[in-house]
């Protein structure tokens, strides 16, 4: 039989709902601005500017001075270890210019994908030791969310079975040492779009690996109500032959999310790049169901009532919006 210890502490789990609860609030989404010094390299290049740290600063101060109107379509920001402890030219840290603006800040915590072994190329995502140590200093240092990625793909073999109980068990851990320290995981799965597989193909994966991960949330301990979930499109593979609609594509992904994640998770994020007719859609097909969207209309161009009753609710949390920062223009929009 199994025997329940407590892992956290009533105050512990209202902390943390308080801050997963403000960064899904309504109309609201998360900016994804963590981008590697090597990722950074390749926004930069694109219109002629060295890769120095000094220009990766000057880049992020442009995105974190916008004004306050921003407060309102974006409820968290995600940074890179380096951006955590850079500053604006007037020396206030990044850290004060966005939590000034009541925005939460979070941190990217992993450190990438390596290879899994006996496995037909697939991976897991390292970065467990000395996580612990490294989430304490962060939370220490303004963080109140993290962000971890693993990967998996869709071929004739895979995903197998020891990849999608790796990677859910890993990500369990993750979420488990953030909660320990006070910070919301994102817990994200991430199927990769790539290879020839069709939509239906997708759906059957993304709901086994859901499932496999929201056990192993469970196996240990996980506070659901502190956490988010950043799944990904339900799409057929890039090579495949056959064509869907958006609003196919926003079934199936709908469908899987229905079906394997509890209501108690209290927001969904996916990005918004290439997906804003999918958005659309998931729009007109979520309006039977009770919740709020949050499908961040100032944020990503998906047309909602801030707030309202109906679409945008996927097993019981609503749906928002991650932005990424191909280049500062971004914010022009917002």
């Amino acid at each position: 039989m199994t025997h329940q210890y407590p892992a956290l502490t009533a105050e512990q789990k209202k902390a943390l709902s308080d801050i997963a609860q403000r960064i899904v609030a309504p109309g609201k989404g998360i900016l994804a601005a963590d981008e590697s010094v090597g990722s950074m390299a390749k926004r930069l290049n694109q219109i002629g500017v060295e890769n120095t740290e000094e220009n990766r600063r000057l880049y992020r101060q442009i995105l974190f001075s916008a004004d306050s109107r921003v407060k309102k379509c974006i409820g968290g920001v995600i940074f890179f270890h380096e951006t955590l402890y850079q500053k604006a030219d007037d020396g206030t840290p990044f850290v004060d210019l966005i939590k000034d603006k009541g925005i939460v800040v979070g941190i990217k915590v992993d450190k990438g994908v390596v290879p899994l072994a006996g496995t037909d190329g697939e991976t897991t995502t390292q970065g467990l030791d000395g996580l612990a140590e490294r989430c304490a200093q962060y939370k220490r240092d303004g963080a109140d969310f993290a962000k971890w990625r693993c990967v998996l793909k869709i071929s004739e073999n895979t995903p197998s079975a020891l990849a999608i109980l790796e990677n859910a068990n890993v990500l369990a851990r993750y979420a488990s040492i953030c909660q320990q320290n006070g910070i919301v995981p994102i817990v994200e799965p991430e199927i990769l779009p790539d290879g020839e597989h069709d939509l239906k193909r997708c759906q059957y994966v993304t709901e086994k690996v859901l499932a496999a991960v929201y056990k192993a949330l469970s196996d240990h301990h996980i506070y659901l109500e502190g956490t988010l979930l950043k799944p990904n499109m339900v799409t057929p593979g890039h090579a495949c032959p056959t064509k869907y609609s958006p609003e196919e594509i926003a079934m199936a992904t709908v469908t899987a999310l229905r079906r394997t994640v509890p209501p108690a998770v209290p927001g969904k994020v996916t990005s918004s790049e290439a997906h804003t007719l999918r958005l659309r859609s998931l729009e007109r097909f979520l309006g039977q169901h009770p919740g709020r969207h949050n499908g961040g209309e100032s944020v990503a161009g998906v047309s909602s009532a801030e707030g309202r009753r109906g679409p945008g609710d996927l097993g019981g949390g609503p749906c928002c919006v991650v932005i990424s920062t191909p280049l500062p223009i971004c914010l022009s929009f917002l």
